[in-house]
């Protein structure tokens, strides 16, 4: 299976998705039977979270390993550490490369609820950059290493120079490329890029674009990531909230606006998230690739 740096080596711009693992088995036999209809959109890639504490670490692997060898998508494993000792994530990593995955995301992650004031100790990682350094020198170049950017700064970093910082040292470590958290602002993007060029960063920057599809839900999630909602967002969508069908055709103009606007101003490619979810995003993807 390809590894997302070897697409990159022929791919100037990339279109990918991503997956979570769902709960319920019910809910994991719906995703699995989603999977050929994206899949279906030829997606460059398709990545799938790992729930807190690796609450979800099997579906995940079991998600990526399904796609690759069903559908020859070329698949990336999400990997936090937090909770994990690091003798687990060797295992875990271990696990990864004998069921055939060569790409992972290398994240921090967040404590899972039941267990919020978990704080790493000697045996554990404390930053994402640890782990990626952890990966690359234990397992070479087998994995290609994808890791989190935040353009508005993280929620515990919210100095946007600082932050840059951290990313490069997740870089310098052995990180290939970069997928952004979520944003509506595309300025926020292309001065984070800048930011990062100016200290040397020369890796792929993969803005992470989310899809509106529920004002409200979209207002809970982004205040607990700290993720803007700019006001162009606010004034479209919450006159409308109530209305299902209205918000859905809203989300796709403002998505395939946005993600014009960052494909026409250099971006190397678009990550959606899927939210588990086939429509809008097959719309969106159509009407993109139409309009190159």
């Amino acid at each position: 299976m390809q590894r997302i740096t070897d697409i990159f080596s022929h791919k100037n711009k990339t279109f990918s998705f991503e997956f979570f693992p769902p709960k319920t088995e019910e809910g994991y036999l719906k995703l699995l039977n989603m999977t050929p209809i994206l899949c279906a959109l030829n997606p460059d890639f398709i990545s799938c979270t790992y729930g807190a504490g690796g609450g979800s670490r099997e579906k995940t692997l079991d998600i990526v390993e399904h796609i690759q060898i069903h559908h020859h998508v070329p698949s990336v494993a999400h990997l936090t550490c937090v909770l994990h000792t690091k003798d687990q994530v060797k295992n875990i990593l271990t696990e990864m490369k004998q069921r055939g995955i060569c790409n992972v995301l290398a994240l921090r992650g967040d404590a899972p609820k039941d267990n919020p004031d978990w704080t790493p100790g000697k045996n554990n990682f404390k930053y994402s950059w640890e782990l990626v350094a952890y990966i690359r020198e234990h397992f070479k170049d087998h994995f290609s290493i994808g890791v989190a950017g935040f353009p508005e700064g993280h929620i515990l970093c919210p100095d946007r120079n600082l932050d840059s910082q951290h990313l490069k040292n997740k870089i310098t470590e052995g990180a290939d490329y970069v997928i952004t958290q979520l944003f509506f602002n595309n300025q926020d993007y292309f001065d984070y890029v800048s930011r990062l060029r100016k200290l040397g960063v020369s890796s792929r920057i993969i803005p992470g674009i989310l899809p509106i599809t529920d004002y409200q839900a979209l207002v809970r999630f982004c205040s607990m990531c700290k993720a803007s909602i700019t006001q162009e967002v606010h004034d479209i969508f919450k006159p409308i909230a109530e209305d299902r069908e209205k918000t859905l055709a809203a989300g796709i103009d403002f998505c395939l606006k946005q993600s014009r606007s960052l494909l026409q101003g250099g971006a190397p490619g678009l990550h959606f998230y899927t939210l588990n979810k086939v429509h809008p995003v097959d719309v969106i993807i159509k009407g993109l690739r139409g309009n190159s």
